[in-house]
């Protein structure tokens, strides 16, 4: 009896190695904090606890910004990257420059059930560089018109819809913006007018409105572009002259005067959602709803950014088979379960969620998702993408001319010297 059950115990004990040595442990670094980095923790819990004795993750999360594309780029030089990250759309160009990353092939894709045509288009051009890709998007963040529905519905500016309405073209716009003044707000919108590197997000929405664009190393701004990016900078700058929007405002008052009922709009991102959904559900906020930017010029088009999952290009230790098969796994994993990443604001970039009854029921995400079919990437250059040096000028250049120091003519010339400069 004693045999049998020593013999049991060393079966049992045998098998408990043979699953602890097949389990593969995926080592992953993020960036995200606040609201994102509480979802994402939760979702890769729940992935671990679905793959138990298969796959573990094991989270880091480090800075945000240069900090952590830094440690990326010196970390795969030296093999000691890990297996996957979360890395920005807009930072690919650089990394690829820079042989940080490594590429996502044809096969990869079908073993994880996509496809180009999961995704935006736009969305999934921004991982592509130069016909290859090195990414899978995770979502897709742009900026959004943030509004307080009680203000504009006393205002006659909700629409039978239930959105608001005559908000296109600069001057319906501005009217709504005197109209909603006149009834009681003391601002009309709060945009961030203190950063012009932030700021840039619109502008570059309202550079792209008018068919302007940004180029690249040796032609920033091609044709009639400054004209253009003179025009998007000089609309902010007005709204600050006619007090419609407060000067030298940053991120932090621009929530501020939204949620306080001082500005009835707010320009800023989709990250933003949780804070109002929270506060809205504790009855400290009043009803509010977000929409992609209006037509202030031609087209619609709004600035937007991707989070995206990437595999460094380890120097000298590549995955094995096992290891690789398993951060695809993971990948596949976050894109089907990319409704529950929908909470934070962003609009999942798998096509397949967010075509969703779930997803249609979430507002004001659906409303806004539509936006993906009308969004801009940064362009594709080492000098772009967010914590760059594209920002940077913009921050520069901008930030002056959005509050009357300097005009917006002059504005564009120094950003244009400066990145022609680099």
């Amino acid at each position: 009896m004693y045999m049998r059950t020593l013999k049991a115990a060393l079966v049992s004990s045998a098998m408990m190695v043979s699953a602890a040595q097949a389990q593969q442990v995926v080592e992953w670094w993020d960036f995200l904090g606040g609201g994102d980095g509480v979802r994402m923790k939760s979702l890769i819990e729940q992935f671990n606890a679905e793959h138990a004795g298969e796959i573990q993750i094991n989270a880091t999360t480090l800075e945000w910004g240069v900090p952590f594309y830094t440690k990326v780029q010196t970390s795969a030089a030296v093999g000691e990257g890990p297996d996957i990250m979360t890395y920005h759309a807009s930072r690919i160009p650089l990394a690829v420059s820079q042989n940080t990353l490594t590429q996502i092939t044809a096969d990869d894709l079908a073993a994880m059930g996509l496809s180009p045509d999961s995704f935006a288009a736009a969305t999934w051009d921004a991982v592509n560089v130069d016909g290859a890709t090195y990414a899978i998007p995770f979502d897709t963040h742009p900026i959004v018109l943030y509004y307080n529905k009680d203000m504009l519905a006393a205002s006659g500016l909700i629409g039978e819809d239930g959105l608001p309405t005559g908000l296109n073209g600069i001057e319906n716009f501005n009217a709504a913006m005197q109209t909603l003044r006149d009834n009681g707000a003391q601002y009309g919108i709060a945009q961030v007018t203190a950063d012009g590197g932030f700021a840039f997000r619109t502008i570059y929405s309202l550079l792209c409105q008018q068919n302007g664009e940004i180029g690249g190393d040796g032609n920033w701004f091609p044709g009639d572009s400054p004209q253009k990016l003179e025009n998007a900078v000089q609309l902010i700058a007005d709204w600050v002259a006619a007090g419609h929007n407060p000067s030298y405002t940053d991120y932090p008052a621009t929530v501020a005067l939204f949620t306080t009922g001082a500005a009835p709009f707010m320009i800023n991102g989709v990250w933003e959602v949780p804070t109002m959904s929270d506060l809205y559900d504790q009855g400290n906020l009043f009803e509010w709803g977000a929409i992609e930017l209006p037509v202030f010029f031609d087209r619609p088009c709004t600035y937007a950014d991707s989070h995206a999952f990437a595999i460094p290009n380890n120097a000298g230790s590549p995955q094995t088979p096992e290891e690789h098969a398993a951060t695809l796994e993971v990948i596949r994993w976050m894109a089907d379960n990319s409704l529950f990443w929908a909470t934070a604001g962003h609009i999942p970039a798998n096509v397949a969620v967010t075509e969703t009854p779930e997803y249609q029921m979430m507002q004001p995400q659906a409303t806004y998702a539509v936006l993906t079919a009308n969004s801009v990437f940064d362009p594709k250059s080492v000098h772009a993408g967010v914590a760059s040096a594209l920002f940077e000028a913009a921050g520069n250049a901008f930030t002056a001319a959005m509050n009357g120091e300097i005009d917006a003519a002059s504005a564009v010339a120094e950003m244009k010297a400066e990145m022609d400069g680099l």
